[in-house]
């Protein structure tokens, strides 16, 4: 048996029984948080001394794109249905080779863990099974708590994309997941579902129908563009097919154009949002559908999305997300001719999304999220003692508004530490740095990408 203490940190557990407590300890064993207070006897453990620091549970990035990480910087002009269908889904993702499925999940992942994420979902565009594979192999070698979601290839945006009849190749998915992630204590599977809003009915169906054959999350990029209406007419409606099939297996990653009705319908049954209001704000896809999902009684996650145009940092879509969120509440205010005397959503509702409600939209709300005995030890800390956290006064809003990566000073996955002092334990950035590198200047000069 491994042990672990953390002693001596502001504990933000957010678990409603356990709160907050000061100088408060953490017992890890086997990578279970086994115990919660003060002065927690432990003289067999590894101690992480966290005095003048907020522990926490690490951020959960329920949709990002990870392999897009070595052609970061080249999408930050585009819009999503003008340049970034056309040069990213249209003709970059088709020149990815197995390795740069590797390398760019690599340091996605790396770069998740530095920032203090500790969980994503990784949605990806293999073009063959051993681009799953290496994608896969990335994860594991980062020790990151990963859903990995299977989706469509990223080879030939006509077969897969818009009105496509293909169905996601299932032969592959089921020798992947048995055996590479059935197996594996930190991977699980997802199901990268296009919905109606880019395949058939059939195709959407079918693929559903087989991500919970196999107990697999279901993600559906949906609901982001007005698409739908130019191929189905005034007929298509919300969800389309899906409508009768939605469940608590079902994640739905924008849903912007939704409509109030459609998003009561949805968190009735349990589906759960993923919002990414900094690249939805950019590209088009429409005002975020954080609004609507906290109308209808639920919350949403928080995900990056595309970090081949913004950083991989959830600090900053936990800002961003709740800004634009307390904007659209102030001005309804406003525009009844009153004064805003408070704010509705709050600092701890913006770090709930990015942590517990994360957990909750991948299924995995039973072993993260939360800083709670029986859980997975996913934790990490932020130092409060340099000039730009200090003094902390309020350890939510220091964390959610003060901080950023610099001050995250320890990040363990399942007890593991994989950040100590600020710096990642992993030599894989400084042994691969020349092969990702390279890989993203193939990647740009063969898709003959005009750049400033």
């Amino acid at each position: 048996m491994t042990r672990t203490i953390i002693r001596n940190g502001t504990i933000v557990s957010l678990d409603p029984d356990i709160g907050q407590l000061d100088e408060g300890d953490i017992l890890i064993e086997d990578g279970e948080i086994v115990d919660i207070g003060q002065g927690l006897s432990a003289s067999d453990a590894e101690e992480i001394d966290a005095e003048g620091q907020i522990v926490l549970p690490g951020f959960v990035d329920s949709h990002i794109h990870l392999a897009q990480t070595q052609v970061r910087g080249i999408a930050g002009d585009w819009s999503l249905m003008g340049e970034y269908f056309e040069h990213m889904l249209g003709n970059i993702t088709g020149l990815y080779q197995p390795e740069d499925m590797y390398l760019g999940g690599l340091f996605g992942a790396l770069e998740k863990l530095h920032t203090g994420t500790t969980t994503v979902l990784d949605w990806s565009y293999p073009n063959t099974l051993e681009h799953a594979e290496r994608a896969v192999d990335a994860l594991e070698e980062t020790g990151i708590r990963a859903v990995y979601t299977y989706g469509p290839g990223g080879d030939d945006s006509a077969k897969w994309w818009y009105n496509s009849d293909v169905c996601l190749p299932e032969q592959d998915i089921r020798e992947l997941y048995n055996e590479r992630i059935r197996d594996d204590d930190l991977l699980t599977l997802g199901i990268g579902l296009r919905g109606p809003d880019f395949c058939t009915d059939e195709a959407a169906c079918s693929d559903l129908d087989m991500a919970r054959d196999l107990g697999a999350l279901a993600t559906v990029h949906m609901g982001a563009t007005l698409w739908p209406s130019s191929v189905y007419g005034d007929d298509y409606q919300g969800f389309g097919c899906l409508h009768d099939m939605l469940g608590p297996d079902v994640n739905i990653a924008h849903g912007n154009h939704f409509s109030q009705e459609d998003i009561n319908h949805a968190v009735e049954q349990g589906v759960s949002f993923s919002a990414t209001p900094e690249v939805e704000m950019q590209m088009g896809h429409g005002i975020p559908v954080t609004g609507k999902v906290l109308e209808a009684g639920g919350r949403p996650a928080w995900g990056v999305d595309v970090c081949s145009n913004i950083s991989g940092d959830m600090t900053t879509q936990m800002r961003i997300g709740l800004q634009v969120q307390r904007m659209f509440e102030n001005q309804a205010v406003l525009e009844n001719d009153e004064e805003v005397t408070g704010v509705q959503t709050t600092a701890r509702d913006t770090l709930e999304m990015a942590t517990i409600e994360g957990a909750k939209a991948l299924n995995l709300e039973d072993e993260i999220g939360t800083l709670t005995p029986g859980k997975r030890a996913d934790i990490i800390t932020i130092r409060t003692d340099d000039f730009m956290t200090a003094p902390c006064h309020s350890p939510i809003q220091t964390v959610v508004f003060q901080s950023d990566s610099s001050h995250i000073d320890t990040v363990l996955v399942d007890g593991e530490p994989v950040k100590r002092d600020g710096e990642l334990l992993s030599n894989a950035a400084s042994e691969e740095f020349d092969r990702f590198v390279a890989s993203g200047k193939r990647l740009v000069d063969e898709a003959g990408l005009d750049l400033e």
